[in-house]
């Protein structure tokens, strides 16, 4: 896949960035992301095609909205310095933060630490209280969107977890309605897609520097995160993935749960 050099000229002048732009990365549903660097400040530009509301992946009014929640709240985030869109083009402008991805690099010896501070981040995220949360994601609005996405079209099939690649949006469908939904939901405030390199570190003092991708974001079962967080933490260590997870786990304080580590992951292919 070829990647754009620059920005859309359209666009540039538009946001009146100042600075080199770069193209970090380019994703199959259309979002596209650029860091601009200037001489004082660094920005980073997301854009997309235009996106309706109940579309479950990136849209820049509902990050906007939930960045500007969870900077309320108390956690480092990215500052909002535009949202908007035309006819052609959405897009979000957010200040650049420092920090190392939790994802890596890391020495071998430094990796237990950095689950550790990204298990307590999550930890910490769902301790906030669940009634000053504005955002719904459980399942009574994220199902209905689930099937909404399999309708229109809007689930990637070349990006499924290895033991569903191949299959079809109707497969997916037929395998949702044969899993029952777990009940009672146990609800906190979810990031909604937790992998590793969403948590940015600040690797001399080891303390979080940022969290990132916060456009899922919203009251839900807590497993809609520890699924997700869990089943990225095992890849990123393989052969001794299932090691990693259970201690990312222990460090959160959560036994794992398969049937709602197997519901949720299964939820995910249709984000």
């Amino acid at each position: 896949m070829s990647h754009p050099a620059g920005p859309p000229a359209a666009l540039a002048a538009r946001l009146r960035l100042d600075g080199a732009w770069t193209h970090v990365a380019s994703r199959s549903y259309g979002t596209v992301i650029h860091r601009v660097d200037g001489r004082r400040h660094a920005f980073y530009v997301k854009t997309t095609p235009p996106r309706r509301e109940d579309d479950l992946r990136f849209h820049p009014g509902n990050e906007a909205e939930r960045l500007q929640w969870l900077a309320a709240a108390g956690f480092p985030v990215a500052e909002v310095v535009d949202v908007g869109g035309d006819d052609e083009l959405m897009w979000l402008v957010t200040t650049a933060l420092a920090g190392r991805s939790a994802a890596g690099p890391w020495a071998p010896g430094e990796w237990p630490a950095v689950l550790d501070l990204v298990a307590d981040v999550l930890r910490d995220l769902h301790e906030l209280p669940v009634a000053d949360c504005p955002f719904d994601r459980t399942l009574a609005v994220t199902l209905p969107l689930a099937r909404l996405a399999a309708e229109m079209g809007w689930i990637d099939l070349d990006d499924l977890d290895p033991q569903r690649r191949g299959r079809s949006v109707r497969q997916l469908l037929d395998e949702l309605a044969a899993t029952p939904s777990p009940a009672p939901e146990d609800l906190v405030v979810c990031h909604g897609d937790p992998c590793l390199d969403n948590f940015l570190i600040e690797p001399e003092a080891r303390t979080l520097a940022g969290i990132l991708d916060v456009g899922r974001l919203g009251v839900a079962d807590r497993w809609k995160d520890l699924a997700i967080a869990r089943r990225d933490v095992t890849e990123q260590f393989p052969g001794v993935g299932q090691v990693a997870s259970t201690h990312f786990l222990g460090r959160y304080g959560a036994r794992h749960d398969a049937a709602k580590d197997r519901f949720y992951c299964l939820l995910d292919e249709f984000v």
